[in-house]
């Protein structure tokens, strides 16, 4: 259990339950009180437009000698910017660098209510993630597990199951999440559409 001065920079809050793990606070960056934030995957819009975070601790695997807070927390963000192939952030009342540093390891989350709308055909991935891939056939071929950034375009990672000498083994399949292959995505049914064979 946190204790002190900086403790009463974090009150306790309960975490929305909509709530997305957007990251991780990878350090201290500087010695202002700025942040170096790890992202969960490419779409940070959502980072930059939020008024305020929900952090949690770091699991326990990492949590060894964290003690700035137990529980949620919720902190008013005061800037986040992009910086070198990353991004760090201000948040309110973190102002030197010892106070940042205890921050290390903290998972950061947002409420989905809060992200901006986005354009006809395009997603933020947390929306695509567990949503199930069929083509056009009525094939399934698997559940989106992932997306990984390659360049202009994201590929989606599928898990699925296969019979291997008479065992079902878990294995990956790719396909790229771009108008050439994806026919239509059906958020409220889970399911996205694809032109793809089992086969590719």
């Amino acid at each position: 259990m946190a204790s002190g001065p900086v403790a009463s920079l974090f009150p306790a809050a309960s975490l929305p339950e909509d709530a997305v793990e957007m990251g991780r606070i990878q350090d201290a960056w500087g010695v202002k009180g700025w942040v170096r934030l790890h992202a969960h995957s490419a779409d940070t819009e959502a980072l930059f437009s939020a008024r305020d975070w929900f952090l949690l601790p770091p699991e326990p695997r990492y949590a060894r000698g964290f003690s700035a807070f137990s529980g949620c927390t919720r902190l008013s963000v005061d800037e986040v910017k992009a910086h070198a192939d990353g991004l760090v952030a201000k948040l309110v009342g973190i102002d030197d660098r010892n106070t940042a540093e205890a921050l290390k390891g903290t998972r950061f989350h947002l409420p989905r209510s809060v992200f901006p709308p986005t354009p006809e055909g395009e997603y933020y991935w947390v929306d695509l993630i567990g949503l199930e891939v069929v083509n056009r056939e009525g094939e399934s071929m698997g559940v989106v597990k992932d997306l990984v950034a390659t360049g202009p375009t994201s590929v989606m990672v599928l898990e699925y199951t296969e019979p291997v000498d008479g065992v079902l083994r878990t294995a990956e399949r790719l396909i790229p999440f771009v108008s050439a292959y994806v026919d239509a995505v059906d958020r409220l049914a889970r399911r996205i559409t694809v032109d793809w064979q089992k086969d590719y």
